[in-house]
């Protein structure tokens, strides 16, 4: 493919700009790491070290939540779409979530994730019946 095909309205192709969200998720969830690690250590302990995995994976939810809402402004054409990303991020916040409810109950986290997959479930039929 030729780059004059891949230039946008405002001059800046779309491989950079798709580039640059992929940069920013990366940067992102290496804060993310970053923080899980500096709250489990054992002066500050806010977080159990096996409670950081479920810390990265709800909060990096919460950035596709983010992201996805960037991509509704500017989509692109062969690239996955907004809904696809939102609905990722809420999953991966929901896993988060019924990760870290599993301490203290697990009928709790199976109930945070039959919650938001019926609640997909629905958008999703919905969306298709349009």
């Amino acid at each position: 493919m030729r780059t004059k095909d891949r230039v946008s309205k405002n001059g800046v192709t779309n491989v950079s700009q798709s580039n640059s969200r992929m940069l920013y998720s990366i940067g992102v969830l290496c804060i993310l790491i970053a923080v899980g690690i500096i709250l489990s250590l054992p002066g500050i302990e806010l977080v159990s070290p096996w409670m950081i995995p479920a810390f990265i994976i709800g909060l990096y939810g919460l950035w596709m939540i983010v992201l996805a809402g960037a991509k509704a402004r500017s989509p692109e054409k062969y690239e996955r779409g907004p809904f696809s990303t939102f609905s990722w991020g809420i999953m991966l916040a929901a896993v988060g979530g019924a990760w870290f409810l599993y301490g203290y109950n697990l009928l709790y986290s199976v109930l945070v994730l039959l919650i938001v997959f019926g609640i997909l479930a629905i958008v999703a039929a919905t969306r298709r019946k349009k």
